[in-house]
């Protein structure tokens, strides 16, 4: 399976996903197929939607101590919910859909999510700090919001005038 990351302003990444209902080879291809092309792109998170397939799907490789993502780390997510969320913690956040740009957004520090594996098995775990953040940025990623949706008006349009000076610069390359 051959998979490429959807970037802003693509529609695709709009669209909410679905819930995955067959848990079979299709779904752990699909897993098995998202890890190299986070990998190679230096992302730690990625939602199933960022490689254009509409399903409540994502992927996690929080960094250790050394800063190393060993694939034993890997957190497979299916159809996940949060269940407690608590405090607020900011943090400078970048996308593998949106290359080059990084802002600082709120999210809840503490949060408890409800998820199954690759095999339909329903799972809970309590994360903090990065994990947080990260499992609520692939979330979002499913329900079509970008951490840039997140941006103040103003910043947001600042935003788009240096996307689009970075589009026309890469063009020209």
């Amino acid at each position: 399976m051959k998979l490429t990351i959807v970037e802003y302003p693509d529609k695709r990444l709009k669209e909410r996903s679905k819930r995955v209902e067959k848990f079979d080879a299709k779904l752990h291809e699909l897993l098995d197929a998202m890890y190299p092309i986070m990998m190679e792109s230096n992302g730690i998170g990625l939602a199933a939607i960022q490689v254009a397939v509409a399903k409540e799907v994502l992927i996690l490789n929080i960094p250790d101590e050394e800063g190393e993502q060993t694939k034993e780390n890997l957190l497979e997510m299916v159809n996940p919910v949060i269940t407690y969320k608590n405090g607020e913690i900011t943090y400078q956040e970048g996308c593998l859909s949106v290359p080059g740009f990084y802002e600082d957004i709120q999210r809840f520090e503490n949060i408890s999510v409800n998820y199954q594996d690759r095999d339909g098995n329903t799972k809970t775990l309590e994360a903090d700090g990065l994990l947080s953040i990260a499992i609520q940025h692939e979330m979002d990623h499913l329900h079509g919001i970008l951490f840039i949706d997140k941006l103040s008006y103003s910043r947001r349009k600042k935003f788009e005038k240096e996307y689009k000076r970075a589009l026309k610069e890469k063009k020209r390359s």
